[in-house]
């Protein structure tokens, strides 16, 4: 089924430290950007074997053509609109590609395992589906986590990867991660969620966008939310295998940061512009758009990626 994609409007009805710090590693945004000023869409399914029996249909939405493309990944318990802000500038200079991961947005939500191996195929399956050869993946939050497991799987697929305020080496410890998990296994978990993006939220969201990031985490079922973060706390995911490829990263300044954040991610990345922007939340390409995409751009541009024809 094929549909030009409208932004999904929703809306929903002192934190701990160790509620922010576990957070820094997952979460999702939503930018309020009129419809009008995207450009046009094309919405479309496709669907992932994940076993004998069991399938898996993926939403994704595709502007333009090319075998070069930029390829959108969200964070934990958002959706593709995530990207909304960044869409028109991106589409200006190539082939842009965002996809609502299994389990969000509008993609199948079933009973399963949501690592960031099953991530990572699902990005593989929406390449293959819009006809792109090779990406430069875009990962806000845990969308990171699924770039580097892409480019374990696929190497010559990956063009770049940009991390936006996400994990390349783990900082969260298992006793960290564990509380975490428990806390959204339980009965009360949307008052967790509720606490947590309160507390990551920065100066320069609007009121209607940060209505829009608490309604877009309420929407991801409870089943879904817990696996995914389970696949996060997962040490196989957080190797010292070596990224040969650009990156960038686009951290927001916090103190929960280990100080030796740069130098960790660099043993894994050595080709990396890392940057650190202060007075920004978690939600980087949401707070500060323009200068985002202008940094990613000038990224593409130093390293000749999807070049503008």
């Amino acid at each position: 089924m094929k549909h030009k994609h409208i932004l999904r409007p929703s809306r929903s009805s002192s934190v701990h430290p160790l509620l922010i710090a576990a957070a820094l590693l997952l979460s999702p945004a939503l930018s309020h950007v009129v419809a009008a000023q995207q450009p046009a869409g094309e919405s479309r399914f496709t669907t992932l074997k994940i076993a004998p029996h069991t399938k898996v249909r993926i939403h994704y939405v595709n502007y333009g053509k090319g075998s070069d493309a930029i390829v959108l990944i969200h964070g934990w318990t958002c959706n593709l609109d995530n990207w909304a802000a960044q869409i028109p500038d991106f589409a200006r200079r190539g082939h842009v590609v965002a996809l609502d991961l299994p389990g969000h947005g509008e993609s199948d939500k079933p009973q399963i395992a949501y690592t960031m191996d099953l991530f990572a195929q699902a990005v593989s399956a929406v390449m293959k589906d819009a006809k792109v050869k090779r990406a430069v993946l875009v990962g806000h939050s845990m969308g990171t986590p699924v770039a580097r497991q892409f480019y374990r799987k696929f190497p010559q697929q990956t063009l770049a990867i940009v991390a936006v305020d996400g994990a390349l080496r783990q900082f969260a410890d298992k006793t960290l991660m564990d509380r975490m998990i428990a806390g959204f296994r339980s009965p009360n978990y949307r008052d967790v969620l509720g606490q947590m993006f309160t507390a990551m939220l920065g100066p320069n969201i609007s009121a209607d966008a940060k209505e829009r990031v608490k309604a877009s985490s309420l929407n991801t079922p409870q089943h879904v939310l817990v696996s995914a973060m389970e696949g996060m706390a997962d040490n196989a995911i957080w190797g010292i295998d070596k990224i040969n490829v650009p990156v960038l990263a686009i951290m927001a300044k916090n103190p929960f940061y280990p100080p030796t954040l740069e130098a960790q991610t660099r043993e894994v990345a050595p080709n990396m512009d890392f940057q650190v922007w202060d007075g920004v939340g978690h939600f980087i390409m949401m707070e500060k758009p323009k200068e985002f995409n202008a940094t990613v751009l000038a990224f593409l541009d130093k390293n000749q990626l999807v070049q503008k024809k």
